[in-house]
């Protein structure tokens, strides 16, 4: 049975289930790759990706979908099987990451704008073709002295908004993800400040597009400090203001939030998920779209070692339960330690 627009929206943000983001482009693998000493090859992207995809327990209890790079949606595993197939038959859905990655926004330094407009159409009508049920595209906006501008902020969320009508159009599910990244020396009010900015300026462009909301799933970051912030707020401030913002923005009609990591430690991204989901019941369902927070564990103990397959497919079940138990609000501390 083929399933709605709407309906693949809310199976990406079912209860207790979260998007697994494992569409990094060749070059933040490597890096990552780079990072347990093993080469970057189209063998060993797949063979990692595989392990994770075969994690039974994690996909078919835990895992709604998976945001895949292109080279990941064409691959085939070991015996042949797509690995968009084993996705499927997990339980999952697969989704393709169409945006081309960012590029210094003209007249305005230190600012980015994401591109990928051009030929859209075609390829998200070769992504469905393939398999794909949703796409990502990710706007970035960053807090300097001076930024973010009204220009830059403009500019993302029209190209955010064209994005999502024009995959709504081909029948792909958008998820709309602008992040107000973290990486400043600023406080937890100056990103609640600018993340109510952009999120208000993205559903009027989405509204000025025609988009449909209840046919998206919005990917925002976390109202929290700076990473280089004197003054860290701790877990319940950041919970409590994020779903402050998300209330003042967020119309009611979109199905679900599916929160990036955003450079969080592991813990801190469950616990901040489950603190928001353990306040009631909200809007929208609260959920996980998380990349590096979901594998970094796998990825140390995986380490580019065949025999170490088990290992890491355990180390990412274990991330994915935790996090499947905070967007229902049931995490608990002591259950990092029962690992």
């Amino acid at each position: 049975m083929t399933m709605t627009l709407e309906q693949v929206a809310q199976a990406m943000v079912a209860p207790g289930r979260g998007i697994l983001a494992a569409d990094e482009s060749s070059g933040t693998i490597k890096k990552r790759f780079d990072s347990i000493k093993t080469e970057s090859t189209a063998d060993s992207r797949r063979d990692y990706r595989e392990m994770l995809f075969r994690s039974n327990d994690a996909m078919k209890n835990y895992i709604s979908g998976v945001i895949l790079y292109d080279e990941t949606l064409r691959q085939k595993a070991k015996d042949g099987t797509p690995l968009a197939k084993i996705i499927s038959d997990a339980g999952s859905l697969p989704g393709i990451k169409v945006d081309a990655g960012t590029k210094p926004l003209q007249f305005s330094p230190g600012e980015v704008i994401t591109e990928g407009l051009d030929k859209l159409p075609e390829r998200v009508k070769e992504y469905v073709a393939l398999g794909a049920k949703f796409a990502k595209w990710r706007a970035v906006i960053d807090i300097g002295a001076g930024i973010p501008s009204y220009t830059c902020i403009k500019a993302n969320s029209h190209a955010l908004a064209r994005y999502a009508a024009i995959c709504l159009e081909g029948g792909l599910v958008p998820i709309v993800e602008p992040e107000v990244l973290m990486d400043g020396a600023h406080d937890i009010d100056r990103c609640a400040e600018v993340t109510e900015w952009v999120l208000k300026d993205v559903f009027q462009e989405l509204y000025y597009n025609r988009v449909t909301l209840e046919q998206i799933v919005l990917k925002p970051n976390m109202v929290i400090s700076g990473k280089k912030s004197p003054k860290q707020a701790s877990r319940e401030e950041v919970a409590e203001k994020t779903v402050k913002v998300l209330k003042r923005t967020v119309p009611a009609a979109v199905p679900g939030i599916a929160f990036l990591s955003g450079g969080q430690s592991d813990e801190d991204a469950t616990a901040h998920l489950h603190l928001m989901n353990a306040m009631g019941k909200l809007p929208w369902n609260l959920t996980f779209s998380y990349g590096r927070a979901l594998q970094a564990a796998a990825l140390k103990a995986w380490s580019g070692k065949p025999e170490n397959e088990a290992a890491g497919a355990k180390a990412f079940a274990h991330r994915a339960k935790m996090n499947g138990l905070a967007a229902a609000g049931k995490w608990a501390q002591g259950l990092e330690k029962a690992a």
